[in-house]
């Protein structure tokens, strides 16, 4: 049975290399590629394989926890994949270097996102600073990646992890493109990403800070969104009248906001909604320090949502308003 799922999966890692090829997400004997069979175990590809033309023999089974993989021939990257692995749930990873997001990110620190698709499949896209020819510092790939399963190295590549080989490789494919479509932008306005290059200053609403998830820290939120004339008038606009629960993981309840035209008019406390979104609590930190957008969040598999994505998509715009409101309001 394992020996036919690790073939399996043999079989999918050389497809995946071809694709990657096929697309010209890699070049030469350049990226890395390995999934989980189970527990601690992993199949890895080896070093100076090249991806477009794999072959079964240049696919390693290692231990997440072997030290010793000297004449093994495994990847000089398999310290960032056994990390990924020991740190995440993920099934398979792509490590890779696209020739355009690797020019974008040596010149910017950020994804400009002029599609709706870029801001709701990758949010904000962390990069870490990358200055040796293989990754020394993989904390700082899982730190990052605690708020997207996709992470720029500056200056080396790219990283993805998913369920499966086909997710991680569409967030590859949609971060390609969204680069690709700030490249073209900028032939018709070449002011477009001028913006990237100044320091992004935020003006906190108080001074104080509430615990997280507490009566307080939501009621401070709720106050903000009522007060505030875009999402009225989008409210109104779009008819933003619906219910829609927030829920901590392992917490002991729910907070229920009834929406009317914008408006919130009632809070309560019960998860009893056609809308309820649930996460631990490190996630939903992330979202409240505004380092994680909750659509990236529920699309990328960080967070739960019962009910339809493709329903609450309709508000987009003044919920998008919502979260940027999040951050506004300090936790301990």
């Amino acid at each position: 049975m394992i020996f036919s799922e690790e073939n399996a999966l043999k079989k999918e890692i050389i497809e995946t290399g071809r694709r990657l090829d096929e697309l010209r997400l890699v070049a030469g004997r350049s990226g890395n590629l390995s999934a989980r069979i189970e527990g601690d175990e992993i199949l890895v590809t080896a070093t100076g394989s090249a991806l477009g033309a794999l072959k079964a023999k240049d696919i390693v089974k290692a231990d997440l926890y072997d030290t010793d993989l000297k004449g093994r021939g495994v990847t000089s990257e398999f310290p960032l994949h056994s990390s990924i692995y020991k740190n995440f749930q993920h099934k398979a990873v792509i490590h890779c270097h696209p020739v355009l997001i690797n020019a974008y990110f040596a010149v910017y620190d950020d994804i400009k996102a002029l599609t709706f698709e870029t801001k709701l499949y990758l949010g904000n896209v962390p990069v870490v600073v990358q200055d040796t020819p293989a990754v020394t510092k993989p904390e700082l790939v899982i730190e990052a990646m605690k708020t997207s399963n996709l992470a720029v190295l500056k200056n080396h590549g790219v990283v993805a992890a998913a369920d499966n080989f086909k997710e991680a490789l569409y967030l590859i494919e949609t971060l390609e493109e969204a680069v690709r479509t700030c490249a073209v932008a900028r032939i018709f306005k070449k002011d477009i990403l001028d913006d990237l290059d100044k320091e992004i200053k935020s003006t906190l609403s108080s001074e104080r800070s509430y615990d997280m998830f507490s009566k307080e820290h939501i009621q401070a939120i709720v106050d903000l969104v009522n007060k505030d004339e875009f999402i009225a008038a989008k409210g109104q606009e779009l008819n933003l009248t619906l219910q829609l629960a927030i829920m901590l993981d392992g917490g002991e309840g729910a907070y229920k906001f009834v929406f009317e035209k914008g408006k919130i008019n009632k809070l309560e406390y019960d998860d009893n909604a056609p809308f309820v979104i649930s996460a631990a609590a490190g996630v939903w930190e992330t979202i409240f320090l505004g380092k994680l957008d909750p659509f990236v969040a529920v699309t990328q598999g960080k967070m739960k949502l019962k009910g339809e994505l493709g329903k609450l998509s309709r508000w987009y715009v003044p919920f998008s308003r919502l979260f940027e409101l999040f951050r506004q309001v300090r936790i301990k």
